[in-house]
């Protein structure tokens, strides 16, 4: 393992917390009351079937959903706890 500017188990450390905060995002985004109509919570407009039996409890049209993971994307492109590699020099 690297020795250096971080102690023993540090690069271990690092990836349990990013591991932990990914889950803990995920974990925000889930809804704790489902969606026990067809229609999407945003828009109103009615879920197709296909898409209610492909992921059930669905919340959200396609078109919806896409807005909301490129905005989940843009928000969580920037890594807080830096990489790995700038953590070993």
């Amino acid at each position: 393992m690297a020795n250096g500017f971080t102690r023993d188990g540090g690069v271990q450390e690092q990836i349990d917390a990013t591991v932990i905060d990914a889950i803990n995002r995920a974990r925000s985004h889930l809804h704790h009351e489902h969606n026990d109509t067809n229609y999407c919570l945003e828009c109103g407009e009615l879920i197709p079937a296909a898409r209610r039996n492909i992921i059930p409890g669905v919340e959200l049209c396609v078109e919806c959903q896409s807005k909301e993971d490129a905005r989940v994307k843009a928000f969580s492109a920037y890594n807080r706890r830096a990489s790995k590699d700038s953590q070993l020099r």
